[in-house]
């Protein structure tokens, strides 16, 4: 008789087994996709796009304190006089702007950024999900800082996203240095796009500029201040007429634009031709005819321009919105057989009103009939017919804390802790921040200082409305997620305001603006287990403030719904010395 098989006394082998196979398939999801792989070299260096150098005040003896980076970098001062004399810009491989990714639907896309400036840096990813992994986000809540002569490896999926985004820096106010560039991520082939293919596809990202430097601009803030108007506006990295978009008369092409500035909303018009809008932020839309279109902080749009004018070269418009002076620059729209400058009058920038922005806002529709990343019509899933349970109402808001400007929302105004948040969470450290600390309604009292983490359930739908009773357009966005966006109104958001609703065909988006005196209603379901930033796209505001993490928990811990903690992790602050892979 044969033996019979006894059973294992203790259940680590199975465990193993079990861990083994999972690994497998996670590896073997991915395998299908393809891999492109980039280095990038990020330095200073001199760049001049307004003609100038960025203005750099005399040197003085001052270092910044840098209280989150105290426990992993010595003391937590970066010198910023000897460099900043030297050096203005950030480039990335020598570039200003940063190179561009172009990518399709799920690639896996593994950047090695590799940090020669003499401060820490980060890069983040405006509008890409991060499916499973807030670990790849960018921003100090989720990352540890790069360190001067370090590097670091994103390793990110563009799981079921389509459409127009880029990357910025966002430690230390980079932001208004450059290091910015676009991403465009495209259908998979076998996937049908709403429109018939054009003939080119051009990238613009626009945005305010300021001649003094960063470290200035940053000063500025740290002193209590606020920063003073943009000098000028940039497309690509350039100013007046240094850009030109060569077009063949007859044929269409594609523009992606971005707000990539710090400080303003835009306007870009294209003389002597309309536009049609096709996607916003990842999301096919109706498709409407502009002649200009709004775009706010940290927003992304795309629209056809068909060359059917008389061979010439067209000005291609950008100018600030609401500001006093309004800023202007453009680029050249070049026919290849042009005859020279056009001749018909340059588009008249839009009413200073709120109304006319507004009513456009509500004009875009998403597109019910397109198909999205995946081979299924985008209005599938009906989100106005899912019963939202839990409504979170934020109010921004400006203030003074002891003696300096501040910016909040619901009266906290944010400051880092000594360790970023969702590495605290992970190794459960206590005392980093409160879970909760952020409240789900304004509290009406006086502003103050906190690390604020807002508590929130896996698979919630909420419904979020942004209100603002300041004279100051207002921009917000979420890392991890889209979102419809549901209502925009003037006045006071109250219950009654959801019969206005738009329940049908919303378009779904990852940054939202808020206009003066008025709310803005989203619905979101969160879907997506992490620590993700919740901010102002005003970068001043966010600087001093005006943003706050939100904690999306499942208690299953499992893979399933997030990613472990990559090998290749930094840790600093109080979780300096751990590992990555505890098991």
């Amino acid at each position: 008789m044969g033996r019979r098989m006894e059973a294992p006394s203790s259940p680590a082998p199975r465990l193993v087994v079990v861990l083994f196979l999972l690994a497998s398939l996670l590896l073997h999801a991915r395998a299908d996709d393809p891999y492109r792989f980039y280095t990038w070299n990020v330095t200073f260096g001199d760049i001049y796009p307004l003609g100038v150098k960025q203005e750099v005040r005399p040197a003085r003896t001052a270092s910044v304190l840098l209280p989150w980076f105290a426990l992993h970098f010595g003391n937590g001062r970066v010198d910023v006089t000897a460099n900043a004399t030297a050096v203005q810009g950030i480039l990335i491989n020598g570039q200003f702007p940063g190179p561009q990714i172009d990518a399709v639907t799920n690639d896996n896309i593994i950047v090695n950024v590799l940090n020669n400036l003499p401060v820490p840096f980060l890069l983040s990813w405006q509008g890409i999900q991060q499916r499973r992994s807030s670990w790849q986000d960018g921003v100090y809540g989720t990352n540890c800082p790069i360190p001067p002569g370090g590097n670091f490896t994103y390793n990110m999926q563009f799981k079921d996203q389509i459409g127009t985004y880029y990357y910025f820096p966002s430690l230390l106010f980079h932001k208004a240095a450059g290091g910015y560039g676009g991403i465009r991520v495209l259908s998979r082939p076998r996937i049908p796009v709403p429109f018939d293919p054009p003939a080119g596809d051009f990238t613009i990202l626009a945005g305010d500029w300021f001649k003094l430097n960063h470290t200035d601009l940053k000063g500025i803030l740290d002193s209590g201040n606020d920063l003073p108007s943009p000098d000028g506006l940039l497309i690509n990295g350039q100013g007046w007429n240094g850009n030109r978009f060569t077009v063949d008369q007859g044929k269409t092409y594609r523009f992606r634009v971005s707000n990539v500035g710090i400080a303003t909303s835009v306007n870009i018009r294209i003389q002597g031709h309309s536009m049609l809008l096709v996607e916003v932020e990842g999301s096919h839309t109706m498709q409407s005819t502009y002649t200009s279109i709004d775009v706010h902080l940290g927003q992304s749009y795309s629209f056809l321009v068909t060359a059917d004018q008389p061979p010439a070269d067209y000005s291609i418009i950008v100018s600030t919105r609401f500001t006093t002076p309004v800023l202007t620059t453009t680029a050249i729209l070049h026919y290849s057989n042009s005859n020279g400058a056009a001749t018909v009058p340059p588009p008249a920038a839009p009413t200073v009103e709120i109304d006319f922005s507004l009513n456009q806002a509500r004009s875009i529709r998403w597109n019910l009939t397109a198909s999205g990343p995946r081979p299924n019509p985008q209005g599938s899933y009906h989100y106005g017919l899912v019963n939202t349970t839990r409504t979170i109402r934020l109010a921004n808001s400006r203030a003074t804390i002891n003696g300096k400007l501040r910016y909040a929302v619901n009266s906290i105004s944010f400051i880092p802790a000594d360790t970023p948040l969702k590495v605290a969470d992970f190794y459960k450290i206590p005392g980093v921040f409160t879970l909760g600390s952020m409240p789900d309604n304004p509290t009406g009292g006086g502003a103050y200082l906190q690390t604020s983490v807002m508590a929130a359930n896996m698979r919630d739908y909420v419904e979020v409305v942004f209100e603002n009773t300041e004279n100051f357009v207002q921009s917000w966005h979420i890392d991890g997620y889209a979102f419809w966006v549901v209502g925009m109104d003037g006045g006071q958001w109250t219950p009654a305001s959801r019969q206005g609703y738009n329940l049908r065909d919303a378009i779904a988006r990852y940054t939202l603006q808020v206009y003066p005196q008025s709310w803005t209603a989203i619905y979101m379901p969160l879907d997506n287990v992490g620590m993700w930033n919740v901010r102002s796209e005003s970068w001043a505001r966010q600087y001093l403030g005006q943003q706050f993490y939100l904690r999306v928990y499942s208690p299953a811990n499992s893979w399933r719904d997030e990613n472990p903690i990559p090998k290749n992790a930094l840790l600093c602050g109080r979780a300096s010395g751990r590992r990555t892979r505890p098991l």
